[in-house]
């Protein structure tokens, strides 16, 4: 099993320096506002409808339960992002404790969770484009144009000009693109804020029974749905090499985000269905629009709706892509994948090539493919990730228990374990259908890794080196302490040197208190 060290995966990026040509540019604000525009789009304002279609009033109790799938998951995030701080968040941490195989299938499926994912999201913009269009100059798209072949288009138009218009900003710069991020993840929440604001005015108890028309099953099913809403937040974890002072920010930037995106949520499907009956919100593309329409009785207030719906969706199309170009250039830094992804432009500081390579590629989805056959390939592929996560967290603990986090996950490993079994148990809300198209998908990637990424795996080119098995199954004599070589995971390689304030950025650790949860230790 070839595993590679964090020393070794923090060294090869850079991420304590400045390395491999990114730019530490993001403060925190900027991360928490990256992660709310990774988080916040077409899940709660086009797919609020699909899990009201199932849960009915009970869509507050399924995005809970997504929630608290997220926030199990989250805990791991927080204490991998700060033990490893580097761009290839998932994949990274798999490679680091679960071996190169299990981290190959992991990037594949966050093909899923964020290419894949960002044509969903691009395929909801343009149902809430049309609405802003009609609301303003009273014209749409033809239908054509604007939907999906099997729902009375024959391309997506809208969903393809998003993806290009995301990478044009991407190539730009890290500073330009975190910058837009921010202002547009301050527009959705203020958007949201008035949904509810208005929303609550036509508030009514009778929407709320029967609270639970299709029961548990029910429930679960919508829980499986709304989760889709919470995909994104691990996305701050791919900003590892271009955040200040990662080891302190990361962790504190998820743990912020969930608790804003959850809240928000809540109070949204609570306002939905109180001022609407789930019969009527239910499958509607865009019901929050509908909603307002009908509690002012004009349009006006349904083309705000539309125009925070249009930046949101916009806005998490540039954050995922982002976080799929620097997973493919992690993995393409491994070798695993052809060398163009991992190109870094010496004028802009970022992966030119890979972004329109993403761009080009994701763009066929967006323009062909129903929203819910994507929404639930990338649900399902994202949970499976986020369960190899919060195994991969007691890996961690296991295999270096020398290593310095600033964060630790609280109540160890119940939480982890937990987080494996929420997973688990979403994905089984997900469908039969949606379990076979995903063993498809595994197989498909089992056979590239097979074909291409084992022969050219730089760990394997390398010789023997401490912190990598090679091949071997060394185990924690190879990284834990008595390993030979400067790169070994001893006291020395993990302890005060890897946490000082020179190690993560100018600004240092020093002057913030440590982000160190309870827990009984590894």
């Amino acid at each position: 099993m070839r595993i590679k060290s964090p020393d070794r995966l923090v060294a090869e990026s850079g991420a304590d320096t400045e390395g491999h040509g990114l730019q530490r540019t993001m403060g925190l604000f900027q991360l928490v506002c990256f992660g709310v525009g990774a988080i916040v789009g077409t899940g709660i304002f086009v797919g609020l409808s699909d899990s009201v279609a199932e849960a009915g009033p009970a869509v507050v109790v399924s995005f809970m339960l997504a929630a608290v799938t997220c926030i199990l998951t989250a805990f791991a995030f927080a204490e991998l992002g700060s033990a490893i701080p580097v761009s290839g968040s998932s994949y990274s941490f798999a490679y680091a404790t679960l071996g190169e195989r299990v981290a190959f299938l992991v990037g594949w499926c966050l093909l899923l969770e964020y290419g894949v994912s960002a044509a969903a999201v691009a395929v909801g913009w343009g149902q809430y484009l049309n609405e802003l269009l009609n609301s303003l100059v009273g014209w749409q798209l033809p239908a054509a144009l604007s939907n999906p072949p099997g729902e009375g288009g024959v391309v997506n138009l809208p969903a393809v000009v998003v993806m290009v218009l995301a990478a044009l900003l991407l190539v730009r710069g890290i500073r330009e693109s975190a910058r837009a991020t921010a202002v547009m993840a301050v527009v959705k929440i203020a958007i949201l804020i008035l949904f509810c604001a208005v929303a609550y005015t036509a508030y009514t108890s009778d929407n709320l029974s029967p609270f639970s028309p299709h029961h548990m099953a029910g429930i679960t099913s919508g829980a499986s749905l709304a989760f889709f809403s919470y995909i994104g937040f691990d996305a701050i974890t791919t900003a590892g090499e271009e955040v200040k002072n990662p080891r302190r920010n990361i962790p504190l930037a998820i743990m912020i985000c969930i608790g804003i995106v959850t809240l928000l949520y809540c109070l949204v499907a609570l306002a939905a269905i109180g001022a609407m009956s789930a019969d009527d919100v239910a499958d509607k593309p865009a019901a929050l629009t509908l909603i307002v329409n009908q509690v002012t009785d004009s349009t006006v207030g349904g083309g705000v709706i539309a125009l925070g719906a249009v930046v949101a969706i916009a806005s998490v199309v540039l954050a995922v892509m982002y976080g799929q170009t620097r997973i493919l250039m992690s993995m393409s830094r491994d070798g695993l994948i052809p060398r163009v992804f991992e190109r870094v432009s010496p004028k802009t500081s970022t992966p030119v090539a890979n972004t329109w390579i993403v761009a080009a590629v994701f763009a066929v989805p967006a323009a062909i493919a129903p929203l819910d056959v994507v929404m639930n390939l990338t649900t399902i592929g994202t949970l499976a990730v986020m369960a190899v996560v919060n195994i991969a967290v007691i890996g961690l603990r296991r295999r270096y228990p020398g290593l310095k986090s600033k964060f630790r996950v609280p109540l160890y490993p119940v939480s982890p374990v937990l987080g494996v079994a929420f997973c688990l148990y979403l994905i089984w809300g997900t469908g039969w259908t949606t379990w076979v198209q995903f063993a498809v998908f595994l197989v498909a990637g089992a056979v590239v890794y097979a074909v291409y990424g084992r022969s050219r795996s730089r760990l394997a080119a390398s010789p023997a080196t401490p912190g990598s098995d090679g091949g071997s199954a060394a185990g924690p004599e190879a990284d834990g302490p008595g390993g030979d070589g400067p790169e070994a995971d001893g006291p020395e390689a993990a302890g005060p040197e890897a946490d000082s304030p020179e190690a993560d950025s100018p600004e240092g650790d020093s002057a913030s208190p440590e982000l160190v949860s309870s827990s009984k230790g590894a």
